[in-house]
């Protein structure tokens, strides 16, 4: 089995690493982010980083890469104070990937794209048409992480568009049956397939967990 120390990982080739730390933390989240700025123009990327926070409020979080270079998908979250999350799912992998080259901050992504803008109930910032699952979301607050200058961008879910088929008695959302992706590094696609679903757990009696 391969070690690798902390010496060695500060040693490695730059790429070799990125790629290495990228996938070692498991599956990750595949969502294209858009947004619009004051002047109208529209941007999505691809964020594989948004993570739940918590239900109640329903609040969910993503980081953003330091900003000492153009990060047009920030600038227009901190002007407008809204974006949406759209799931990334198999018939879309090429063209969401693509939206993470770097174009100026007046052309769209959109237009580079076979993706297409969708408006809904005049929320200001644009969704990903055909996105099975798609979040309107208003900025709440964001932390600086010191130790490297990344961002952590806390929004609330203003709406939330799922179809019904895909939605559970319980209110599970079963992603496998719209073929959603999931990232593994920085460029790795699957489409992960739901196995089963375990109940709630609670601890076993004492007796259960002592052995013979």
């Amino acid at each position: 089995m391969a070690e690798f120390s902390r010496a060695h990982i500060n040693k490695m080739h730059h790429l070799y690493r990125i790629n290495l730390i990228n996938s070692c933390t498991g599956y990750k989240s595949a969502n294209l982010i858009a947004t619009k700025d004051n002047k109208g123009n529209s941007n999505v990327a691809v964020f594989s980083s948004v993570t739940h926070i918590g239900s109640n409020p329903a609040l969910l979080g993503f980081f953003l890469r330091p900003t000492t270079v153009l990060r047009n998908t920030y600038e227009n979250i901190r002007d407008t104070g809204h974006y949406t999350i759209n799931h990334i799912f198999s018939d879309i992998l090429e063209d969401a990937h693509h939206t993470s080259a770097k174009y100026d901050k007046d052309i769209s992504e959109f237009d580079m794209t076979a993706l297409s803008e969708e408006y809904k109930d005049e929320f200001s910032a644009p969704f990903v048409k055909g996105s099975p699952i798609q979040m309107a979301m208003s900025y709440v607050e964001e932390y600086p992480i010191k130790v490297n200058n990344t961002i952590l961008v806390i929004g609330q879910i203003e709406n939330l568009y799922v179809p019904d088929d895909l939605i559970e008695k319980d209110g599970f959302i079963n992603l496998s049956k719209a073929q959603i992706a999931t990232i593994n590094g920085l460029d790795g696609y699957a489409v992960p397939e739901l196995k089963t679903r375990l109940h709630y757990q609670r601890p076993k009696p004492h007796a259960e967990t002592t052995d013979g």
